[in-house]
Formats: structure tokens, sequence, C-alpha cells
């Protein structure tokens, strides 16, 4: 069985919650969030719906209270689906993203790709990286923008993968490469596995096929094994990326790229002056909203530790 959570929310809140929301990442299992305007009449009165695997306990339902503000005063409607009702309103609620070349969709949106796009099917629920935030987007434009200049890559690594979506679009790029797709958290790893099967995408660890690991930062045998990377992707959060500075700068190539993300533009600076510090300099920066996305180079000089 799955719950849906409701709370009325202002069209600002709604707004502000599009996509995936740092601030639900301490969760174990984080709900998909959806909103909407109930009544046309009334513009600015909107709800937010937040659905969860599991019953949400009372941390859960404050977390939600403080997204929405508006609402500190209203108690939240709690109500248990079954399993059909969760995945059919779970992919309702996304709508396809564009970006560049990609279209990134769920089941509900097989129909509507475009003809010239590449398309990849994330189903949403499980895992992050569903392509609705503005750190995703920004990955899977920096990857686009290498691949129209003409770049290419070997050896990819994406770092914090979630659901997989970056390191499946790096496969579309570079259908040759050897690509790894690490998370921390082994439920990450079977929707990642769940998702490359949706796309017809070889799991393995021969060029042309993405291998899946279980691994906490860049400390696993295989990742170590793999590297060094000619690019690395890292859409996590900006305390982590600091702390991983030494290791994922580490582990790229000399001239190897790296794509940061997860982090909020106040943070870019610091984010950006931690892998300078292992050899790394900002190539370009892409900036949407709120969360920048940093596309760095590693200097020639300095090699794989």
């Amino acid at each position: 069985m799955s719950w849906k959570v409701s709370l009325p929310c202002t069209k600002a809140e709604a707004e502000a919650l599009a996509g995936d929301i740092a601030a639900l990442a301490s969760l174990d299992d984080p709900p998909v969030l959806m909103t909407s305007e109930p009544d046309p009449a009334r513009p600015e009165e909107w709800r937010m719906d937040a659905y969860f695997e599991a019953e949400p306990g009372a941390g859960d339902l404050a977390l939600l209270r403080d997204l929405v503000p508006s609402a500190a005063g209203a108690a939240p409607a709690v109500e248990e689906l079954d399993e059909a009702d969760w995945v059919t309103l779970s992919q309702q609620g996304l709508e396809p993203i564009r970006a560049g070349r990609f279209f990134v969709h769920t089941p509900a949106h097989r129909d509507a790709v475009p003809a010239d796009a590449v398309a990849l099917e994330i189903d949403a629920g499980r895992a992050f990286g569903t392509g609705q935030h503005e750190t995703t987007t920004g990955c899977l434009m920096a990857l686009d923008a290498m691949r129209a200049r003409g770049l290419s890559f070997s050896d990819i690594l994406d770092l914090g993968t979630g659901t997989g979506l970056l390191a499946f679009a790096a496969m579309r790029l570079w259908p040759a490469a050897r690509v790894a797709a690490s998370d921390i958290d082994p439920v990450a790893i079977e929707v990642a596995a769940e998702n490359a099967a949706i796309n017809n995408l070889p799991l393995g660890r021969a060029r042309g096929q993405a291998e899946l690991i279980v691994a906490t930062g860049m400390d696993h045998a295989r990742l170590k094994a793999r590297g060094p990377y000619d690019l690395l992707v890292a859409n996590i959060l900006a305390g982590p990326l600091i702390e991983l500075a030494a290791s994922v700068a580490g582990g790229i190539a000399p001239g190897g790229r790296l794509i940061l993300a997860g982090l909020l533009d106040t943070q870019a600076d610091a984010v950006a002056a931690a892998y300078r510090r292992h050899g790394m300099a900002l190539a370009t920066r892409i900036d949407r909203g709120d969360w920048p996305t940093l596309v760095m180079r590693k200097r020639k000089s300095t090699g794989w530790r």
C-alpha cells in the first residue's frame, strides 16, 4: 500500500516545489511531490500532494508543513492508496523534460516523444533523478553541450546516480564508452537496473555497457579499478561534494571533465574552490534558477591518485 498527504498551498509555493526538493534528501524514502490548481476560479489557491511508499510519520508531516508555510494551521489530509492508484498518480504528475536533445519522460508520456529527441523513460518513485529538478536538467544540458562541441569520452562515472538517468544519458551520447553508475543507496541501484531494462540499455563491464555499483563516495574497489575517468558526473549536495573533492578529483584523468550539481548558487564558490585545490579548473557554468551546474576540467599536469 501507499499513502498520499495533501496540504493547501499558494501558487508561489507550488512553483517553488517543482521537482526534487533538497530538504527531502535526508529522508530514507522521500515522497514524490505534485501540485495542482483545484479551482481555476481561485488561481492563487493550490494544493500540494505528497506520495509515500510507507505510512508517513509525524516527522514527515512536519517537514511537509515546513515546505508550505501558508498551511501552518491546516491539518494534513492523509489517505491510504492501493498500489495501482500510486503508480498511476505518481506518473501523471510528472511532465516530460526537454533538455537539449534529451526528452525525459515517465510511462504516461511514451506517445509524446519528439522525433528528433534522445528519449529516456524514467519511472517516478523510489529514487531521486527523474529529470524534474533544475540540478538534473543542468547536468543533461552540460552533457548535451559537450557532445555538441564534439567531445568524446571513453570512461564515465555517474557518482550518486539515483535513477541512473545521467549515466544512461551519457551512454546515449557516447555509446562506445565504459560507464559506471554508483550510489550509496542499494534501492537506487535497484531502480537504476529497472530503468536500464526499460530503456534497453545493457548492463555489464564492457564498452557500451553500464556497471551499477553500491558504493560510498569513491571508496569502492570497482570504482578505483575502473579509473581514472575522463568524465565524472556528481549530482549530489554541496556538503558531500566538498568532502569528496580530493577523492573525486583524484579519480579524474588529466584533461578530464567533471560535472558538479546539487548545489545552490550561494554554495557554488565554495564547491569550485574545493576542487581547484585538487587540480581542477572551472570551464563553464550553467545557471538554472538558484541551482548552478559547474563544469570543471582537470589540469593535465596532475594525474591519477
